[in-house]
Formats: structure tokens, C-alpha cells, sequence
């Protein structure tokens, strides 16, 4: 959609090929098969130099009736396109959505929009789990408030189907008839080639790669959702599939098999979305992450607003900080609010990429006038509370 292939081939000098599929890469004689979808032909091409750049595929858990038609997984602009096209076709009236991430989240909410009666079915206590569980509430009184139905700690167990169609999804808890249903429970790297190539795979089954991209085959180079990523604040290899990652670390494999030098540091896990009204944001480690490293932390939350408080349609922002006991260093950051709350999570993310601690925060010279932020912004206003957690001043 971005570029077509007349637009590589005439600007890039790239033969672009679509309608065609990789189904094995041979690495002994360097080579691939590659199949033309539209002529149902197939044939062996040679590489020097390959990247697998194959991304990732929604996760679908193997239940009963999981094969019936009116399940959809979300992972690409075409797959969204075919809901849309389903809803305006078939007008269904009743929508489940199965997990209380982005993707699943954010379905319910254009769900919502389009008139339809909508459930949403969440394993954890609340929606949102790359968020600690309080903000993560403020997410769900988000949703309840526009008309999902919410149903937390309830695990998907099976779907009814009636003449080969979904009719209703089956938890642990109740029956919920369904015209669609929409997996939101997240997505797994797309390495099966890879790993049928004998590729080494790491976390979650995704491509081991160094800070160049490369993967443990010389020539071999991997980027993307297909690919680890490693985290800067927890030191650990993790698979994070986010646009702007994959963007950045396609960016750094580029140039590195094009003959130049490039490597890609790492990640913090920066994420930002919108859910009804509410703008949710989160980077480095949550509290869980930060247990399970055998750290110990202090945490600054506080409620604020996006404006000063005296100027028109000021609204709520929620901040809450995560901090290392006695060295102080910034562990992580969560933000929810109205308009204007999300983007202040940059700020964190900048200081987790350059090693802050919340007492240099404090005094960062941040931008002020009263439509865009008090006097002391939120994110001081955190990490200052943050900060006194750390001195016993609370």
C-alpha cells in the first residue's frame, strides 16, 4: 500500500514481486523455492545475501470450533479490510472479542462504533497487561463506559458452531452467543521457514540476531516481527512486535547487507494506543518484569491534568513511574488520560535510553504554557513522587 511495484522498480530499481511465496530456504546451496501464486508454478532462486523478513501471524489457541467461519485474527491492513468487508456485508449483531490487548481493544471500540453489541473475554484481572493491573482498571471503566460487556479472569475454552458458523463463544464461566469473533490474544513470530532452514530461533521462537541483524548464517539477516529484539533496561533478549521496531531494525539490516555498517542498540518497549476516550502509553518494565528480575522498586503514581487546571477542557492524566531502591534508575513508565496524556511517555522513554535516574528527571526543562501542561508537568509530578518514595519522604 505504501509503495506499489511499479514504484520500486521505476524509483528503487527493485523487482518487487507480490502474489509470490518463499516455502523453503535451502542454505547449503543458497537458494530458495518460490512459488507463483497466480500461475500455481514453482521454481529455485539463488541468493548471496538474504533477509527474512516474514513478521508475525495472530496467535489462534487450538479449542473446539476454532475452524468455524466467522473467526478472525488482526495482523495485517488486509485482514482488517476483510472484517470490514464481512461487517458490511453479513451485518452481524453480536461481536466477541477474545483477549484485552491493542489489537483487541482497539476492535472493540470500532465494533462499538458500528452499532454492534459487544463482549470482550479477558483471562487476567483487567484488560491491557503490558500495563500493571491499577492502571490497567482504568482502561476497563473505559470500555464498560462506551458499552462493552467485560468479562475478566474467564478463559476461552471452546466455540459453538451451528451449520459450520460460529454461534457463540464458550469461557469458563458462561456462554456468550456471537455472530463474529475477533482473537485479539496477541501474535507469535512467523519463523516456521526459518527455523525449517535451520536457523537458530530464541524467546518466543523468534530469530536470533546480533546487533547487526544477522542471524548465526553469514549473509543470513533477519528484521522485524520475525526477529528478538534486546532490552536495554532488563539486559535480556525479548520479541516485541511493534511497526516501529520492525522499521528500525529493517532499516539497520538494510544497510548492513547493502555493504555498509549499522547496528540497532536495542528497545525499552515503547507503546501508545487510544481506547475510547482514553490514551494509554507504557515503556520499560512493568512491575511483574521487574519481580521477576529479583529487583526492588519504589513506584510514583499520581493524577494530574493535561492542562492548567484553570484553562478550558483541562482533562485527567494518570502517571505513574517505576524506580530501582537505592541507585534510583528509572525502570519504567505508564500514562492513561485524555487527550494530550499519551505522547508524554517520549519523555520516559528518552531517559530509559539514556540511563536516567528519577532525580535527574526532576529537573529536566520541559516545555511549559497552561494549554499544554501545568507548571510542574505530570511527568515531573511522577518522578517526584517517585523520588520521595526512594528518600522515605512519603
Amino acid at each position: 500500500m505504501a509503495v506499489t511495484p511499479e514504484e520500486f522498480r521505476d524509483e528503487y530499481g527493485i523487482d518487487a514481486r507480490i502474489l509470490h511465496e518463499v516455502t523453503e530456504i535451502d542454505l547449503k546451496r543458497r537458494r530458495l523455492r518460490v512459488s507463483n501464486i497466480g500461475k500455481k508454478t514453482a521454481r529455485w532462486e539463488a541468493f548471496d545475501q538474504l533477509l527474512i523478513a516474514t513478521g508475525a501471524v495472530p496467535f489462534c489457541p487450538d479449542v473446539p470450533g476454532s475452524d468455524a467461519r466467522g473467526i478472525y485474527g488482526l495482523h495485517s491492513l488486509q485482514s482488517g479490510i476483510r472484517v470490514r468487508d464481512v461487517i458490511d456485508r453479513e451485518n452481524p449483531k453480536k461481536a466477541v472479542v477474545i483477549g484485552g490487548g491493542y489489537v483487541g481493544l482497539e476492535m472493540a471500540e470500532a465494533l462499538i462504533m458500528r452499532g454492534l453489541d459487544v463482549s470482550l473475554v479477558e483471562q487476567a484481572s483487567q484488560v491491557m497487561n503490558t500495563l500493571d493491573p491499577d492502571m490497567g482498571a482504568l482502561v476497563s471503566d473505559a470500555l464498560m463506559r462506551v458499552g462493552v460487556k467485560l468479562f475478566r479472569e474467564e478463559t476461552f475454552q471452546a466455540i459453538e458452531v451451528a451449520r459450520g458458523r460460529v454461534r457463540a463463544v464458550v469461557t469458563d464461566h458462561r456462554t456468550i452467543p456471537a455472530d463474529i469473533v475477533i482473537l485479539g490474544l496477541g501474535v507469535r513470530p512467523n519463523t516456521e521457514l526459518a527455523e525449517g532452514a535451520g536457523i537458530s530461533l530464541g524467546v518466543r521462537k523468534a530469530i536470533k540476531t546480533n546487533d547487526r541483524m544477522q542471524t548465526d548464517i553469514p549473509g543470513v539477516w533477519a528484521a522485524g516481527d520475525c526477529a528478538e529484539s534486546f532490552h536495554l533496561v532488563s539486559r535480556r533478549s525479548v520479541h516485541i512486535a511493534l511497526g516501529t521496531i520492525a522499521n528500525k531494525q529493517g532499516r539497520v539490516a538494510g544497510i548492513n547487507l547493502g555493504g555498509r555498517y549499522a547496528t540497532f542498540p536495542g528497545v525499552v518497549g515503547t507503546a501508545v494506543s487510544k481506547i475510547c476516550d482514553m490514551e494509554v502509553a507504557r515503556t520499560g518494565l512493568q512491575e511483574k518484569e521487574i519481580k521477576a528480575l529479583g529487583l526492588e522498586y519504589v513506584t510514583g503514581r499520581i493524577e494530574s491534568v493535561t492542562r492548567a487546571g484553570y484553562y478550558p477542557h483541562a482533562g485527567k492524566i494518570t502517571v505513574k513511574a517505576l524506580a530501582e531502591k537505592g541507585s534510583g534508575r528509572l525502570l519504567g513508565a505508564q500514562i492513561v488520560g485524555v487527550e494530550g496524556a499519551a505522547k508524554r511517555i517520549d519523555v520516559f522513554a528518552t531517559a530509559l535510553h539514556a540511563g536516567f535516574g528519577v532525580a535527574e528527571m526532576i529537573n529536566l526543562d520541559l516545555s511549559y504554557a497552561p494549554p499544554y501542561s501545568s507548571v510542574w508537568d505530570p511527568v515531573h509530578l511522577a518522578v517526584r513522587r517517585a523520588e520521595a518514595a526512594l528518600t522515605g519522604r512519603l
